[in-house]
């Protein structure tokens, strides 16, 4: 099974994500890690990424996602997965690949990023990620204002895993 743990850069994707695996005694990968050089340069001078940016980024993660799946290997991505359109292409197998949208308020949100220094994703692009998200509707919604451990608690209870 494959865990996509979405939302805006602060919503706490890497860290639910670490934990969540390390939980389940599962892989955990971070998407921005497929990131090429020049997305991240971009991302880091806060200039948002178009489409054409983010196409070889969502190929090389959907590549991923279909080798954990061939190899039947238990993965959680961190992933931002900020569109519909997005989802779509990376979740190819909704019994094997399941959504987590790890939300929050955009003040608790900006809070985060404003505390964080070492990362590439700054409050700058904070107004593009709320105005590029298309929130699902039909996955599990987590409410990121809760301590970590319950989010993952509430995670799993929500997978039943």
């Amino acid at each position: 099974m494959i865990i996509i743990v979405m939302g805006v850069s602060g919503s706490g994707k890497t860290t639910i994500g670490k934990l969540l695996a390390d939980s389940l005694s599962w892989e955990f990968s971070d998407a921005d890690t497929f990131h090429s050089s020049e997305n991240t340069d971009k991302m880091r001078r806060g200039i948002p990424l178009s489409e054409a940016d983010r196409i070889p980024w969502l190929q090389d993660l959907q590549t991923a996602i279909n080798h954990w799946l061939q190899e039947s290997k238990n993965v959680v991505l961190a992933c931002s997965a900020l569109k519909d359109s997005y989802r779509q292409f990376l979740v190819l197998d909704s019994e094997r690949i399941k959504l987590v949208y790890l939300k929050g308020s955009y003040e608790l949100i900006q809070k985060r990023l404003q505390e964080r220094s070492n990362h590439y994703m700054g409050e700058k692009l904070l107004n593009s990620q709320f105005y590029t998200l298309e929130e699902p509707l039909d996955t599990i919604s987590i409410d990121v204002a809760q301590p970590p451990q319950i989010i993952v608690q509430n995670i799993r209870t929500a997978l039943e895993i």
